[in-house]
């Protein structure tokens, strides 16, 4: 012990502040490296790493390799544009998280001296000031703050999961082991990353921020797998990648076969592997998971910790929750008071009252237990004052009973002695014969049953200055409560009902009490599962009974996380709402790790989503945010696709049609880069209310099939255009350019309509749109100014530059005919896109 205060330079009375000031100077903040906010240059250089982004830059290398140098600058624009917005964007969300994360940052109790003649002071300061040569002093639920040697404990244990996958609880003493089992398994030292399951210590920190052993393992594991967002996203993205990388190819071997073109056509191939690309995804996703995180926290206080944990509580179908706290709060309130016979009896309410008020007043209990606290605040302040008490027997753990005697009122020399307490031990001192003892506990059984709480209240007269006697006594009846239900917990749950979030309740309480918290509330019973018919089941049979069950009664934490990962195996996304330290492994299984504010420091830290308060509501809100978020990326995934491959193929068409490209490299650029600016409107936008009753799923083979089908009309209307420009529009020795300018404008404001038409409710719901939505959304003024570049830019100078000349009237008639056989068309594939997708909606 003395060495190790010898080689931290400290003492069991801890550091000044002026020593810790100054370490804290020398070892920097007790942070993992990795963990602190990165810069922006280092955010851009992470952005030019995107795939998205590193296939722009091989396609602008390729086109500076064959001179195509006008090419190559408007990719190299577009690859900065970019970057630019994304490391932006997620510096912005860097500083609102870690603005947000001090909201509920970890703290811990150190014990420090103002001088060095000072006695100690003990007191909470953020883990982030904690130094070497610390004394702290750690308790249940508490977060190892630091690499630690303990100086005291009692009844230790610590979690060390995080570290070396144990998920048994490790005990830990101040003891001094001689066995060497290796330096985790040392009693003496407890390590960063754990967390306290039991018991208390005081102990000295030996290393903190990138010293400890937790930094060195967070450095070797690197950073954590993808969710199930992250992986939609990837699948999708090198599927777009592999079509990118073929394209070029494939457009030069066509154009050589039936045109004789050689390497000429590069920039052109190159150009339309660019409009293939959604550059502008990695910016979107996040400025849109951003958002709808500092909006949370700013207007509901839920803090967001990891933001594609945002679209996975959108993506939520099912919600597991404890009952106590969540459903109900964690008091019982009174339900009636039955007489032997089991008729209302408010007699047998006062009685009970009185033996609770008076074992307070006079056994000098600090405060009353929950029950007794549930009789009080039903009790009648002019029924209380009608006794006088006189003795008191506490309640007693082992007797179950609390008696007082008071007198009574109107006999002087005689007093009223008052037991109340469990059913089977006051029917026990009861007289009465087997029969009527055994009708009395039936009775009350059938109330247990009902998820009621019962207690007994029996009477005796005794003489004055008599001592308690707890036999023979005359049963007067029962006394039933219930657990309070939490104020918001309907509203809450009717809500996360309508949006396809089915809740099922995981608790330890016995069943009757879960399942009459459930039909108080109007949550649908669907089945009941204890944890001893749990056992029983294979992971199989778990995972096809668990998605028919409602209440899982009597679980332990092993059984919250094999039922979470159960559901899991369903298909389902699964949230999960803990605040103990026992819920920490489903709170790490869960798609979601839900946690309130005063939850356990482990628990907290451990979770995606942290709530000011233990509240359905706040849920239902954060799903709302998650679904906002979710519905803008996917309405930007299927329009930007769609779009993009329908110009593509339309394109490769026209350009084995022609004898002429149909349009410059730099023209498709440009187009380009005019719609991906367009398209940031969707971070912005809110999506109809329709998108908020299911989870926002992100479907790669939905996706997939949805692009395909209205990239091909959106084809079909780009070749309806190249008609008109080919057959109607022949101009004498300007085919070439007037071509280039009319599908120039045509792309644009095709693309416009796709933006509106596919960003809008339902298809019933359009024709109430004016009622509905008064006011443009940011889609439609970014659609209005995307057309407007294309019916004002082919007549500028900068058309002109562009190889882009002024059209002739009559095309605008004629592309107002192809606009609106579109528009037709669009909507009657959606109409069609959309009566499959119901029927083939799954159930929860």
């Amino acid at each position: 012990m003395l060495e190790v205060f010898r080689r931290l330079d400290t003492g069991p009375r801890g550091l000044t502040e002026a020593q810790a000031e100054e370490r804290l100077t020398r070892f920097g903040e007790n942070t993992i490296p990795d963990a602190r906010d990165p810069s922006w240059p280092r955010l851009f250089a992470r952005s030019v790493r995107d795939p998205f982004t590193a296939v722009l830059l091989c396609l602008g290398l390729v086109s500076a390799a064959v001179f195509a140098w006008g090419t190559a600058a408007v990719i190299l624009l577009l690859v900065g544009v970019s970057c630019v917005l994304r490391a932006s964007g997620e510096r912005r969300a860097a500083r609102s998280t870690a603005g947000l994360r001090r909201l509920v940052a970890t703290t811990v109790t150190v014990q420090r001296r103002v001088h060095d003649g000072t006695a100690p002071v003990t007191r909470e300061i953020p883990v982030e000031e904690l130094v070497p040569g610390d004394v702290v002093r750690l308790g249940p639920g508490d977060l190892i703050p630091a690499d630690v040697r303990l100086l005291r404990s009692t009844g230790l244990t610590v979690h060390q999961a995080a570290l070396t996958g144990e998920s048994a609880p490790v005990e830990k003493s101040a003891i001094e082991d001689p066995e060497d089992d290796g330096v985790f398994q040392d009693p003496l030292l407890c390590f960063q990353g754990g967390s306290v399951a039991s018991g208390s210590a005081t102990a000295v920190v030996t290393a903190t921020g990138g010293d400890t052993r937790f930094a060195a393992a967070h450095r070797r594991t690197g950073k954590p797998p993808a969710t199930a967002f992250e992986r939609s996203v990837q699948g999708v993205s090198w599927i777009l990648i592999r079509f990118a990388l073929l394209t070029p190819p494939l457009v030069l071997m066509a154009n050589a076969a039936l045109r004789g073109r050689g390497l000429e056509t590069l920039p052109f191939a190159v150009a339309v592997a660019v409009g293939l690309t959604p550059e502008m995804l990695p910016v979107l996703v996040t400025a849109c998971l951003a958002r709808g995180a500092a909006l949370l926290a700013r207007t509901h206080g839920v803090i967001v910790r990891r933001l594609p944990a945002l679209h996975d509580i959108g993506a939520m179908d099912i919600l597991c929750v404890d009952k106590t706290g969540t459903l109900t709060q964690d008091h019982p309130v009174v339900h009636r008071a039955l007489d032997a016979e089991g008729h209302d009896d408010p007699e047998v309410l006062r009685r009970a009252v009185t033996a609770a008020w008076w074992s307070l007043q006079l056994a000098d209990l600090p405060a009353p237990d929950a029950l007794d606290e549930a009789l009080l605040a039903a009790a009648d302040e002019d029924a209380l004052m009608s006794y006088d008490g006189v003795m008191a027997l506490p309640f007693d753990p082992a007797r179950r009973l609390a008696t007082v005697i008071v007198r009574t009122p109107g006999r002087l020399g005689t007093h009223t002695q008052i037991t109340k307490g469990a059913v089977e031990a006051v029917l026990q001192r009861c007289a009465l014969s087997d029969d009527e003892r055994s009708r009395l506990r039936d009775l009350a059984d059938t109330h247990a049953a009902d998820g009621l709480r019962v207690l007994a209240v029996a009477t005796t007269a005794l003489p004055a200055g008599a001592r308690p006697h707890e036999r023979g006594l005359t049963f007067r009846g029962l006394v039933t409560l219930r657990d309070d239900l939490a104020p918001t917990a309907t509203e809450a749950l009717a809500a996360l009902a309508a949006r396809g979030v089915t809740v099922k309740v995981l608790t330890g309480d016995h069943p009757g009490t879960a399942v009459r918290a459930c039909r108080d509330l109007g949550v649908p019973m669907a089945g009941v599962l204890t944890a001893d018919r749990l056992d029983t089941l294979t992971d199989p049979e778990l995972t096809e009974l668990a998605r028919r069950t409602t209440v899982f009664a009597r679980c332990t934490p092993e059984h919250k996380t094999r039922i979470t990962r159960a559901l899991q195996a369903g298909g389902h996304t699964v949230g999960f709402l803990g605040d103990g330290v026992n819920d920490l492994p489903a709170l790490r299984t869960a798609d979601v790790g839900i946690a309130p504010r005063d939850a356990a420091g482990v628990s907290r830290e451990n979770a995606d989503l942290v709530l000011a308060e233990k509240d359905l509501t706040a849920i239902g809100h954060a799903v709302a945010a998650g679904r906002h978020a979710g519905g803008n990326i996917a309405t930007y995934l299927r329009i930007t696709l769609s779009s993009n491959l329908g110009n593509v193929i339309a394109m490769l068409s026209a350009g084995l049609l022609l004898p002429f490209l149909p349009m410059l490299p730099a023209q498709v650029l440009v187009q380009n880069l005019c719609f991906d600016a367009a398209q940031l409107a969707f971070a912005h936008d809110r999506p109809a209310p329709s998108a908020l009753r299911r989870p926002s799923v992100l479907d790669p083979r939905a996706l997939l099939r949805f692009i395909v089908g209205f990239g091909a009309l959106n084809a079909v209307a780009d070749l309806a255009t190249f008609g008109v420009l080919a057959f109607a529009l022949r101009g004498p020795g300007d085919d070439e350019a007037l071509f280039h300018s009319g599908w120039f404008t045509e792309n644009l404001l095709t693309q416009a309509v796709v933006m509106v038409l596919l960003s809008l409710g339902s298809i019933g719901s359009i024709g109430a749109l004016g009622r509905r939505r008064r006011r443009p959304g940011p889609v439609t003024w970014s659609a209005a100014g995307l057309a407007g570049i294309g019916l004002i830019l082919p007549a500028s100078p900068l058309g002109a530059a562009l190889g882009l000349s002024a059209l002739p009237g009559v095309y605008y008639g004629l592309l107002a005919a192809v606009l609106a056989l579109y528009g037709a068309g669009l909507l009657a594939a959606r109409t069609r896109h959309e009566r499959r997708s119901a029927v083939a909606q799954p159930e929860n």
